[in-house]
């Protein structure tokens, strides 16, 4: 599954449930499998056939939840509110269930009992997480004010040459599956997925702070040799070949890449950046009331989710203010409103010719593996720019922590 070969995938999932019959966490794989290939009713009888097999396995009923698409039926509803109930259910299989208990009250329009459940999720989420939002916010500081003018005249030049990387940065859930697939879809682009390997470098780099053999991330970019530069730029490209097919292009979509731009600039001078911006509110609430895997631990909380994307905003300024056109930003209610301008628009920024496929982007076939993969199937739908309005009533926190400026930026009153 990792290297997107979900052929062989389903095929040793199906060995191991010949000798592991009815196994739930085989079962739930294999549906994930299907999910990311694009086979929906396989990926919904195989989560199912979890259930059957253990009505407590809750990631299996968080996995219908997260194909978006999925209806809840009033039994399966009745189902998941008596596990929620059962006192003897694990910690994580309730934190799933109660998710999906939030998706299944949402699309019945009670948007009360559906934030209880979200709300409920998130706390028992939060309580096993370390993050603290104060560290993140001087993490960002920390990149405004070593990665200034100075540092990228100085060291112009630096990096390796592959000009095959792009970049689609910004938050989860912010239309950022939307543009892979319109990229994707171009005959001179292959989609990958979130590609941790710029992450991997920003935490070799603060490796070696820590072993005395450098200065802090990111103030370490001051002390790095061309010849470092060049180095770890040619390992981005050779270590993420493995998930590329022929195409001479490619997408990177890891969200969290924003927070590195000077260091891909650094070692990879000619790729391009898209920055995939959505209304604040939007997005926030969209991750609130999404359970990731790893990786995206501001989202268990309103406050944490607001201040998160106020940081963002900041060091996306600070990136446009230090590297002017470096960075395409492309709002998602843009491309809702006009697809076909916006995408000859990300085109002419990756210096590709238009193509028609990339406007009919929901017609591509291939893996995806966010949980937008079943939406990006779909054409474009404007039902969702506005949907946290349906929960504004418990929103306040989240609201206050975006600060003025982001409010007024996008028009959020109150």
């Amino acid at each position: 599954m990792q290297t997107g070969d979900y052929d062989s995938a389903l095929d040793m999932f199906d060995r191991v449930l010949e000798r592991l019959p009815g196994d739930p966490v085989t079962l739930t794989s294999k549906g994930h499998a299907y999910k990311t290939r694009g086979d929906y009713n396989d990926a919904v009888d195989a989560y199912q056939l979890a259930l059957a097999s253990n009505p407590e396995h809750g990631e299996a009923f968080y996995s219908l939840a997260n194909l978006k698409v999925y209806n809840f039926s009033d039994d399966e509803i009745a189902r998941m509110s008596g596990q929620d109930a059962n006192s003897n259910l694990s910690h994580l299989d309730r934190i799933y269930i109660s998710f999906a208990l939030g998706k299944a009250y949402e699309d019945n329009d009670d948007f009360e009992t559906s934030f209880r459940y979200y709300e409920q999720g998130n706390r028992l989420k939060k309580a096993q997480s370390t993050y603290k939002a104060s560290q993140m916010t001087e993490d960002l500081q920390a990149q405004r004010e070593v990665c200034t003018p100075d540092l990228f005249e100085r060291r112009a030049g630096t990096g390796h040459a592959a000009p095959d990387p792009v970049f689609v940065v910004g938050l989860p859930r912010s239309g950022s599956t939307l543009l892979e697939q319109i990229l994707s879809s171009h005959s001179q682009v292959d989609g990958t997925l979130e590609l941790p390997n710029i992450l991997s470098l920003s935490q070799r780099l603060r490796r070696r702070a820590r072993q005395g053999a450098a200065g802090a991330y990111p103030a370490v970019l001051n002390e790095l040799s061309d010849e470092e530069f060049e180095k770890f730029g040619r390992e981005y490209i050779e270590d993420t070949r493995i998930h590329r097919q022929n195409a001479p292009f490619f997408v990177d979509k890891m969200p969290n890449n924003f927070r590195h731009i000077g260091l891909i600039h650094m070692i990879l001078p000619n790729a391009k950046i898209i920055d995939a911006r959505r209304n604040p509110m939007s997005c926030c609430f969209s991750g609130y009331k999404q359970l990731f895997a790893e990786g995206q631990e501001f989202t268990y909380d309103l406050e944490d989710v607001g201040r998160y994307y106020r940081d963002y905003v900041e060091l996306m300024d600070h990136w446009d203010a230090v590297l002017p056109g470096k960075v395409l930003r492309v709002q998602y209610e843009d491309v809702v409103a006009d697809i076909e301008s916006q995408v000859r628009r990300i085109l002419e920024y990756c210096d590709l010719e238009f193509e028609t496929s990339c406007v009919d982007f929901y017609r591509t076939e291939r893996s995806v593996r966010t949980p937008s993969s079943e939406q990006v199937r779909q054409p474009i739908f404007t039902s969702g720019l506005d949907y946290w309005r349906n929960y504004e009533p418990w929103l306040g926190p989240m609201k206050a922590a975006l600060g003025e400026v982001v409010r007024r930026r996008y028009g959020v009153t109150g």
